[in-house]
């Protein structure tokens, strides 16, 4: 007799927004021990249907040793969507792709529109109904709110600091797609950097995986590695994501860094940095 393989000590809801958008599937693991007075850290994580076991499982584990980890119990919350695939990609496009976004070929035949430029109405979403939402259900420390994306999610993790700084306390972003839509993310940030107003304290962590900008061993020698390597030479995730760092290591209040994972591809990146995720949001403050 076989029976299904759950996530551990992890429930999930869907969230329909107050615009009557589509329900976001939200995945949440709260610990079972007693809360510390100040409240849970919490981690808000992207792209949830295709991470959340891995953010669960190395949490558990690691939090279970926190003696030999440096890494204590927190709140998980997985932001997600109502479908058994790893990502709905017409959607994250939109939620993700910073405004004011363009319209592209649908993915497949007969599909919707490719549509991007909603990040500030999904950063609406997290503070305005996702935020309150959580916090009736576990207290949450206010002071260690940590967000963290991918890619798409890695872009859309720097368009809410830069238009957002007080949201979280942390923000990591792995393989961000900086390149996007003519790099305007680069102008955000410099926008940023240079504004007179105070910037809330905070920590950012920018990676990439060594073979995002060039072929990894095994793709040497495929029929499509001179395609592959004008593609990575395009969209340089490695020198814009450390460029990135070191221009919001400038800013006054932020502490910001870049981590490069060895032997990692754009797809393979996702444990290590997930691993790192956690260790900011729940190390050692």
């Amino acid at each position: 007799m076989s029976s299904p393989a759950l996530i551990a000590d992890t429930i999930h809801f869907d969230l329909v927004p107050a615009s009557k958008m589509p329900p976001y599937r939200i995945f949440l693991r709260i610990p079972k021990e007693t809360p510390p007075p100040q409240g849970w850290p919490i981690l808000y994580f992207l792209d949830a249907n295709a991470i959340v076991g891995t953010a669960v499982d190395i949490l558990r584990v690691q939090s279970s040793y926190p003696r030999g980890t440096g890494i204590m119990p927190g709140v998980l919350v997985g932001i997600g969507y109502p479908t058994p695939e790893a990502y709905d990609s017409v959607r994250r496009s939109w939620d993700m792709g910073p405004p004011p976004g363009k319209t592209y070929p649908p993915h497949t035949e007969g599909g919707p529109d490719v549509r991007t430029g909603g990040a500030d109405e999904f950063l609406a979403f997290i503070e305005d109904e996702l935020k309150p939402q959580i916090a009736s259900r576990a207290p949450i420390d206010g002071k260690r709110q940590a967000v963290f994306g991918h890619s798409f999610g890695g872009l859309f993790v720097l368009h809410a600091l830069f238009r957002k700084p007080e949201a979280f306390s942390a923000w990591i972003a792995a393989s961000p797609a900086i390149w996007w839509e003519g790099a305007g993310i680069v102008a955000e940030a410099e926008r940023f950097a240079a504004g007179a107003d105070a910037k809330p304290p905070g920590r950012v962590l920018v990676m990439a995986g060594e073979y995002e900008q060039r072929l990894a061993p095994f793709q040497v020698g495929a029929s499509d590695a001179v395609e592959r390597a004008r593609s990575y030479e395009e969209s340089r995730i490695v020198d814009n994501a450390r460029a990135m760092a070191e221009r919001l290591a400038s800013v006054p209040g932020l502490a910001a860094s870049f981590h490069l994972l060895e032997g990692e591809n754009h797809m393979s990146v996702l444990p290590g940095s997930v691993n790192q995720a956690i260790r900011l949001a729940f190390g050692p403050s």
